[in-house]
């Protein structure tokens, strides 16, 4: 595919996932980063290196900088929803990070202040339509491959939760609601509604006395989708560090398995055989994974003027499951999702 021009961009928070976001953009070869912020002077250095970026002194003066198109935003998340506004209201496309915000309020702001501006928003969760992986799962569903889906059970954990001191934000219910549902979970919501359509309902039980933090140390939920399928959602950061998820249909199952990084992801099939011993084999994945996908997107939406994917509604998404599977905690009840369109 031809591309235009290159997109000029400004960047804050370039250290952390910012430098992994940087080299993705340089990557792709469609972004130059003119102009930086970070409050880590390390790292606004380390990218003026490497991406040629002037420095800012702040947030505010890197929004006015002359002659830039769109904001990327890769900063902590109780940063990205008044960083985004900010960024929107000066009629600048905005590239965000997930999770897209902390609360109700700042989603709903966030939807109107796009509907009402017309900027392209984009969110920087995977771009399932560009991993092979979930495009060969996703295409076994289409196909009825797994039979009638029963259920399904993912699970996201790792033990960050445990480095969270107090007065840490990560500590704070108001800026991580549910805990690791809220900084992982919320990847794993929006690669089920990839594949199994909206999520529509919610029941949800935490615990939050394994940690001194304020924030669930543990939370599982029961999904309910548009298509009536329902499943389970575990997410704790409190455990050795695990990734599973498991697909049981009348005809086949499927077992997702990423133990840590180094160690990669095991894909196994089973096939259903009258209750007999069932045969595992490994899942042949077919196509080519695109990690820079989901940032292609958003420069084709800027430069043709439609969606991206993810987008900013993709990103509300995720997070209205969060914050109903919270208000479900509280209240022992099942919680509604919004519909958001």
């Amino acid at each position: 595919m031809k591309h235009g021009k290159v997109m000029n961009v400004a960047m804050v928070g370039v250290g952390g996932f910012g430098a992994y976001r940087r080299a993705r953009m340089r990557e792709t070869g469609l972004f130059r980063i003119v102009a930086a912020y970070d409050i880590n002077k390390a790292a606004l250095e380390q990218c003026r290196e490497e991406d040629g970026a002037a420095p800012a002194s702040c947030y505010e003066e890197l929004l006015e900088t002359p002659n830039v198109e769109a904001i990327f935003i890769s900063t902590g998340a109780k940063f990205h929803a008044a960083q985004a506004i900010a960024a929107m209201k000066r009629g600048l496309h905005v590239f965000v990070e997930k999770p897209l915000c902390a609360t109700p309020q700042e989603m709903k702001q966030l939807l109107s202040l796009q509907k009402k501006t017309g900027v392209v928003v984009g969110c920087g969760h995977h771009d399932h339509a560009h991993d092979a992986a979930s495009v060969t799962i996703k295409r076994m569903i289409e196909k009825g491959a797994f039979g009638k889906i029963a259920t399904f059970e993912k699970t996201t954990a790792h033990s960050g939760g445990l480095r969270i001191k107090p007065g840490d934000w990560r500590g704070d219910p108001r800026k991580n609601p549910g805990g690791m549902l809220f900084q992982c979970g919320v990847h794993g919501i929006h690669e089920l509604m990839f594949y199994f359509g909206p999520i529509c309902a919610v029941e949800c039980m935490m615990r939050y006395d394994v940690h001194t933090t304020l924030t669930a140390d543990v939370a599982h939920c029961i999904l309910e989708f548009s298509s009536g399928l329902v499943g389970v959602l575990s997410a704790y950061h409190v455990t050795p560090y695990r990734h599973t998820f498991n697909i049981y249909g009348t005809k086949l199952n499927l077992y997702v398995d990423a133990r840590y990084f180094d160690e990669g992801t095991r894909y196994l099939i089973q096939p259903c055989r009258d209750n007999k011993k069932e045969e595992q084999k490994a899942l042949r994945i077919s196509g080519k994974t695109d990690i820079c996908g989901n940032i292609r997107s958003f420069y084709n939406a800027v430069r043709a003027g439609h969606e991206p994917y993810p987008s900013l509604k993709d990103g509300a998404r995720a997070v209205a499951v969060v914050f109903a599977a919270e208000e479900s905690a509280k209240t022992g009840r099942k919680t509604r999702v919004p519909a958001i369109s």
